[in-house]
């Protein structure tokens, strides 16, 4: 595994650099947002670990910036000191996909970063899977509905995929969450955070909503 750690700490990003590769993590690193750029333009990641509090550029730009301007669907796992949820929910809106905050634990870091690899690998198996209306494309890591192609998060394409896999059946929210998570679940705030930015995707553009909330039950996709 080879991740890109953005940390302008210099200590820090040491220490878990080190922690990393005795864990056969390989660990390129960044100090700025403009230099992690760089590097994420010019060299294949299986993930990025990526500080909010960075000189010049922060990292809701850094992530906003390797969405939308380079085009990586790689995973993003915010490490941060900032724990309010307006914190959190600016993280998930600018596309990252895990969101960690310091201090921490070295092994759940790893555990999560992991779990966010091997989740983004395993949907490259399948080549493509149609419900309705919608489309996704594993290939190239893409949904689309209505042919319209879609600008959705590795999680929220992992939350789009769970709730095919089980159409027309709902999901519990524990479900969804294990299958997404795995062993090592967010706090409470991140699901609803994904979802709310995966329905402004999918579902606000268009008359008919597709991602449907089930009071005590969970969540579906209706057609």
């Amino acid at each position: 595994m080879m991740v890109l750690l953005v940390e302008d700490h210099r200590l820090l990003a040491e220490t878990l650099g080190d922690f990393l590769a005795a864990h056969d993590v390989k660990v390129d690193f960044a100090h700025t947002g403009q230099l992690a750029l760089n590097l994420a333009a010019h060299t294949h990641y299986d993930a990025v670990i990526l500080d909010i509090n960075l000189p010049g550029m922060d990292g809701f730009e850094v992530a906003q910036n390797m969405r939308k301007t380079l085009l990586l669907d790689l995973p993003i796992l915010m490490l941060t000191a900032r724990d309010t949820l307006e914190d959190k929910l600016e993280g998930f809106q600018s596309g990252t996909d895990d969101y960690l905050v310091k201090p921490f634990e070295q092994k759940e870091l790893l555990a999560r970063l992991k779990a966010l690899v091997a989740r983004h690998r395993g949907q490259m198996v399948q080549k493509a899977k149609q419900y309705g209306p919608l489309k996704l494309d594993y290939a190239a890591r893409q949904v689309q509905r209505d042919g319209q192609p879609l600008a959705v998060s590795p999680i929220g394409f992992a939350i789009l995929d769970v709730l095919c896999r089980h159409a027309p059946n709902p999901v519990s929210r524990q479900t969804l969450e294990h299958e997404i998570w795995e062993d090592e679940p967010p706090d409470t705030d991140s699901l609803r955070s994904h979802l709310y930015n995966l329905r402004k995707v999918v579902d606000q553009p268009f008359e008919q909503p597709l991602i449907k909330t089930l009071k005590n039950v969970g969540y579906k996709l209706e057609i």
